[in-house]
């Protein structure tokens, strides 16, 4: 079953029953199997049933002595079948039903079929439904465990079996980590060691035969090599392009560029993988690179990722399949195979479709994207719906409040209110989150009724607080303004109705509580946005600019960051040992290394030792005669920070949120879009008596890992963010032809720079070797830093003009290509490349 899943989801299987033993099997080897499994039987179509055989007093059996747990439970298996065949013979129906045993495992097979028992392997089974040829390409490709096909040449070295290799971690000899692939060299990888120890935590690894046959994201087991053996990072570019999967002899010419191309000042801890611990397979997207040889059924598959390995498959559609974004799982990858075995599952669309490639991206990127289940949909409340005399009982009313709401243009799910009015000498002010129910029943529409979580200030006129206060409540947002509209009533002469006087309020108090929080050390970083204009009937995009940054927008974000300080606070204070709390981690000095030599290049100094002195020596960092310089600085101090992160305060001792400056913060404003907001809303109605707890809310350990998977999730959706700008970009310029444009370096590469055009908030590379072009001679100064080309020398945030393009000559990798202008390099008459 755990390589026959893509098989078992076909529409065309039903009426089949699925063993307790077996359920339990799969629940150890694979989650993601086992979820898929019980999708399978949870759907009514399919006639899917599990059978709880090891709880049935004619189908349990006892292990013998000397019998394995493999062995105990192939007999089980056997016994469970025999059982039901003899249980359908007692029902008395014209139409006899055969019960067909499925097996992979060809001794149990064999077993069963001395013992009178209809008996087949999945992929004989499937090759006699006749009527339905196109579900043998979506057959695993199933080898028996330990017993690799013979014939051809051994390309790996064996694995060491994970009982050694678990003695070996233990005694020190191996180290356990997880391998990240290189997405610019595909004969480079790194292992990211486990564990608390400072030394070797970070191992380069070289070479096919190194590399092992892992995977991007395999937990592996690495054995390190002598110091005299150790490599430098690789500046070498390769991609796996080649269609001769035996053409071992070339994998050793480029392991040899790999060798003369080494930095000796570089040298990094460098070993091989000599085990897996865990493999991290998932359906990898991507399209059939078709084999040259006529009517042939073994092809190879290029996925979308560069990181994944090109795998193997055989397929009888490879014509109806290329041109196609398509979906292959890794069945496995034996000693002798120059890549890893594996088996069609579906066909997404056409490559270049705007549908298909966003589902490809949201499935490469881990994005979960199905419709809610009915189970899920029955929680809400039915429509239509309205607030209750019991909603009434339990929350404050604040309907009579000028609340208002202020987002981005077009934004429909509003999650967040404001209100600022007089109070006795001070001034009172109040943010509102909706309490979670749907995208219609809780966005904070104007004129509407809606239940919210509000947390209320009162402050003096110096924005400094006096008292702080959370309730649940139901309120009524009488405008839900833009921030240009907002900013055009506070900048108003004439308007002085009730919202605009409330927006001046807590405009002038935002600014105070902005330039306190700069004078503690808080960071003002930038970091190019783009907004896509969408044709309204196609959806293409017709315009692409960066976003432009108001007043309101500062006012917004200073009560909101004050508001996720303050139920920080008051979480942490009731609940020490498992507050879900949000911190930012200060950055090693080593990754300041860049922003300092760009600093010096144009005679600046920038401070590294606090956030403060970052801060400070930023806010100084500037040219009359170069504006946009402080910009640059800015963009470049973002690229030098750590990944913010949630953590349980039980957990950790380390609070300090580095980028705020705060010593503590979490994130309570946005339920509508992130899981975090609400397990903080709910610790805080428990702190504030307004809801009870339950047992995992307030399980330190069972909240860190809820933490751990909220940063996957949240790291996984910023690269699909970026994804989906990249893609869109591309779709912007895919009809515009070249496009010439002003850009400033941001980085500058060995024989690349790295560019950023304002006017589109875009970053593309610039390359001086390119195949078929003249070679040019590069010189690069990494302490400058510059790149000299030719007779022409650029630094970092020289002003340039670029070329902008869409390269399409590769329809699965499409990108945009940029190339200078100005200044001009003049190519000499040198040897091509």
């Amino acid at each position: 079953m755990y390589c026959s899943i893509d098989i078992l989801e076909d529409p065309v299987i039903k009426n089949v029953i699925v063993l307790q033993t077996v359920l339990q099997e799969v629940r150890n080897r694979s989650a993601p199997v086992y979820k898929r499994i019980r999708d399978v039987i949870q759907n009514p179509e399919k006639h899917f049933y599990s059978f709880t055989n090891e709880h049935h007093r004619e189908t349990y059996i006892e292990q013998g002595r000397g019998e394995s747990s493999n062995d105990r439970n192939d007999r089980a298996i056997r016994v469970a079948v025999k059982w039901y065949n003899e249980h359908l013979k007692k029902i008395e129906d014209e139409e006899k039903i055969q019960v067909i045993f499925l097996t992979n495992d060809r001794t149990n097979k064999e077993k069963a079929l001395e013992e009178g028992i209809t008996a087949y392997t999945c992929e004989e089974y499937i090759k006699s439904l006749t009527a339905n040829p196109d579900l043998v390409d979506r057959l695993a490709c199933v080898s028996d465990e330990g017993k690799e096909i013979e014939s051809g040449k051994i390309i790996f070295p064996e694995h060491i079996p994970l009982s050694k290799l678990q003695q070996g971690i233990k005694s020190g000899i191996y180290l356990q980590g997880t391998y990240r692939a290189s997405r610019d060299n595909y004969l480079e990888a790194t292992v990211w060691v486990h564990g608390d120890a400072e030394e070797n935590k970070e191992i380069i690894i070289q070479g096919l035969k190194h590399l092992n046959r892992a995977v991007h994201e395999d937990i592996v087991a690495v054995e390190l090599l002598a110091k005299d053996e150790w490599v430098a990072p690789s500046s070498v570019v390769l991609q796996d392009d080649g269609q001769n999967e035996d053409d071992i002899e070339n994998e050793e010419e480029k392991e040899n560029i790999l060798k003369t191309s080494v930095n000796k000042d570089m040298l990094r801890p460098t070993g091989k993988v000599v085990g897996i611990i865990k493999r991290n397979w998932r359906p990898f997207c991507g399209m059939l690179s078709k084999s040259q040889i006529k009517e042939a059924r073994r092809h190879l598959f290029t996925p979308a990722d560069r990181r994944i390995p090109r795998i193997r498959i055989e397929t009888r559609q490879a014509d109806t399949l290329e041109g196609q974004r398509i979906i292959v799982a890794i069945d496995g990858w034996p000693r002798n195979s120059r890549y890893p075995n594996g088996h069609f599952v579906k066909s997404l669309g056409s490559a270049g479709d705007k549908e298909t490639e966003t589902e490809v991206l949201l499935l490469e990127h881990d994005v979960p994207h199905q419709p809610f289940s009915q189970a899920v949909l029955s929680f809400l409340p039915k429509m239509p719906w309205s607030i209750t005399e019991q909603d009434m009982k339990y929350r404050e009313d604040l309907r009579h409040l000028y609340v208002c709401s202020v987002d981005p243009p077009g934004c429909t799910d509003i999650d967040d209110a404001l209100h600022c009015r007089e109070y006795i000498k001070n001034l009172e002010i109040k943010i509102h989150t909706y309490k979670l129910l749907s995208s219609n029943l809780c966005s904070l529409r104007s004129n509407v009724d809606r239940l919210a979580f509000s947390c209320i200030w009162e402050m003096n006129h110096k924005a400094e607080i006096l008292k702080t206060r959370f309730t649940k409540s139901i309120i009524n947002s009488k405008a839900s303004l833009t921030y240009a509209e907002a900013q055009m009533r506070i900048d108003s002469a004439t308007m002085n109705d009730d919202i605009t006087t409330s927006l001046r309020g807590l405009n002038k108090l935002a600014k105070i509580l902005k330039k306190r929080r700069i004078d503690n050390g808080a960071l003002t970083l930038s970091s190019p946005e783009v907004r896509f204009h969408m044709d309204s009937e196609t959806h293409d995009p017709i315009d692409l600019q960066t976003k432009e940054l108001k007043e309101t927008n500062s006012m917004v974000e200073e009560f909101m960051l004050l508001a996720n300080v303050s139920v920080a606070q008051k979480i942490y204070e009731e609940f020490p040992e498992f507050a879900l709390l949000r911190k930012h981690p200060a950055p090693p000095p080593s990754n300041y290394d860049i922003l300092v030599k760009a600093a010096k290049s144009k005679n600046l100094e920038i401070k590294t030792d606090s956030a403060k002195a970052l801060a400070e020596s930023l806010d100084k960092a500037g040219s009359p005669t170069f504006p946009y310089l402080n910009t640059l600085l800015r963009i470049l101090a973002t690229r030098c920070m750590m990944q913010a992160v949630y953590f349980c305060s039980g957990m950790d001792n380390d609070f300090h949120h580095y980028g705020l400056a705060s010593p503590i913060y979490t994130h309570f404003t946005s339920p509508i879009r992130r899981y975090a907001d609400i397990i903080v809303h709910r610790l805080l109605a428990v702190a504030i008596g307004a809801d009870s707890t339950y047992p995992e809310l307030t399980d330190k350990h069972k909240l860190a890992d809820m933490c751990k998977n909220l940063n996957y999730r949240h790291k996984m959706a910023q690269y699909a963010q970026r994804a989906s700008v990249a893609f869109h970009t591309q779709l912007f310029f895919k009809n515009k032809g070249v496009v010439n444009e002003d850009a400033y370096i941001l980085f500058v590469r060995k024989n690349a720079v790295v560019v950023l055009i304002p006017k589109y908030g875009l970053e593309g590379t610039v390359f001086f070797e390119e195949k078929g072009k003249p070679t040019l001679r590069l010189d690069y100064n990494n302490e400058v830093p510059s790149l000299t080309v030719e007779d022409t020398t650029l630094h970092v945030f020289d002003k340039v003009k670029v070329n902008i393009m869409l390269d399409a000559s590769n329809i699965q990798h499409q990108k945009i290509r940029m190339v200078l202008v100005e200044p001009k390099v003049s190519y000499k008459k040198k040897k091509m490349i």
